[in-house]
């Protein structure tokens, strides 16, 4: 049942990804958008940590663990966003609801092997600006912007021995990105309204080493390295133009409109290198820390237009784990349910208005066992902040929900009576 579910479910989330509004954030408006998260959502609730595995859940941070799998694995997971956004003037709020990720994991003896559709980044704002010069004359500006890229991905991963494995995961990257602005002043009936559209597509990949010891009976050591190499994508570029009649009762009727020719370019996803350490007893509780580094200092935005904003390098820390009082209970299901918990602190490396733009947050959740092949639900709760309401810029706070559905089945299971 679990293969004619992921079928249906591959083809429709495919489509719900491509067309869903991921992210009311303004800093969308950059690169390539809101760059989402890549994991699962039990990984999510420890803070994003990438360390920590067992056998029978995929780990998507981490193509390394797909080996580790002892039993076929199938993920989907959702999350509702609720975001406060506000400067030094106003404070406005907003909510999405996107698919995250939808994937199978496949034991092939030491080999793993996964593949599954996820969305890479989304853009989604909506800013309006109104300023007044010396002259009275009041200036007003509107922002929007939507799409994002996708991707869709295989990997593999190989056990050397018991301690180290190797795993590499291969993405086609694809989607449309739409920006519009519409600009008008007191003094004049007629406004600007321009279109940017860029189609992105290209591939990608990352790899990783993975080294795990037991240090007595009861503790596991655990250490992984990970790198990304730069990837860049294609992206094919158009541009509309148009003179809009903007009457006094909101009608707006368009005068001259037009295509420009602007030149297709190349858009980078920077390299990205990784290095975690953890320790625990893998039926009972893991603590970890993990830090990334990404080379954003090689990111562009899509257009060159973009004034007063640059990249520097990304820093990423997180500290994360889980308990699971005791996983065999027969007699309390909550001791089965396991806890997990996290924090994250991230320099986005993205500077706006000579600030730069932070954004930290806390996780923690619910990993409830369900049906009888150790399958569970993965609730997830986060609290975040990221950007500031100084220096003309826009801090959001956002609460997220996170429900994910890990399936586990025997496919390759040989009959031992027909």
């Amino acid at each position: 049942m679990i293969k004619k579910l992921f079928l249906a479910l591959t083809f429709l989330a495919t489509i719900a990804i491509s067309a869903q509004e991921g992210t009311s954030s303004p800093y969308s408006f950059y690169g390539l958008g809101d760059i989402k998260f890549k994991g699962t959502h039990d990984a999510r609730s420890m803070g994003g940590l990438g360390i920590a595995y067992d056998s029978i859940h995929l780990n998507l941070l981490n193509p390394a663990t797909y080996s580790r799998l002892k039993i076929t694995n199938f993920v989907v997971g959702g999350t509702t966003t609720l975001s406060n956004l506000s400067n030094e003037e106003k404070r406005e709020t907003a909510q999405r609801t996107s698919i995250d990720y939808l994937a199978v994991g496949l034991p092939l003896g030491k080999f793993g092997a996964t593949f599954g559709v996820m969305p890479f980044s989304s853009v989604g704002y909506k800013i309006q600006n109104e300023s007044t010069n010396s002259a009275g004359v009041t200036t007003n500006k509107d922002y929007t912007g939507e799409g994002g890229v996708n991707r869709v991905f295989a990997g593999a991963a190989y056990s050397f021995s018991d301690n180290l494995s190797f795993g590499v995961d291969f993405q086609y990257n694809f989607g449309t990105i739409q920006t519009e602005s519409f600009i008008i002043s007191s003094n004049s009936i007629l406004g600007t309204k321009e279109i940017n559209e860029s189609r992105v597509s290209g591939v990608s990949s990352n790899m990783s080493l993975l080294y795990s010891r037991n240090i007595n009976n009861d503790l596991l050591f655990t250490t992984t390295f990970g790198y990304a190499p730069e990837a860049k994508l294609n992206s094919e570029n158009s541009r509309n133009i148009s003179t809009i009649y903007n009457y006094s009762n909101g009608t707006q009727v368009v005068n001259d409109e037009r295509d420009v020719v602007i030149d297709d370019n190349k858009l980078v996803i920077p390299s990205k290198f990784s290095v975690g350490a953890g320790i625990g007893n893998t039926k009972k509780w893991f603590v970890g820390v993990e830090y990334i580094n990404t080379k954003n200092s090689d990111l562009v935005n899509r257009f060159n237009e973009v004034r007063n904003s640059f990249y520097e390098d990304s820093q990423k820390i997180i500290v994360g784990g889980y308990f699971i009082p005791k996983y065999n209970s027969f007699s309390s299901y909550w001791s089965r349910v396991n806890y997990r918990a996290g924090f994250r602190y991230e320099n986005t490396g993205l500077i706006v208005n000579s600030k730069e733009i932070n954004d930290y947050g806390i996780n923690f959740g619910l990993g409830l066992p369900v049906g009888g092949r150790f399958s569970n639900i993965n609730v997830g709760f986060e609290y975040g902040k990221k950007g500031t309401v100084y220096n003309n810029l826009i801090e959001e706070n956002y609460f997220s929900l996170n429900i994910g559905l890990s399936l586990n089945d025997l496919w390759f299971e040989k009959r031992k009576y027909d």
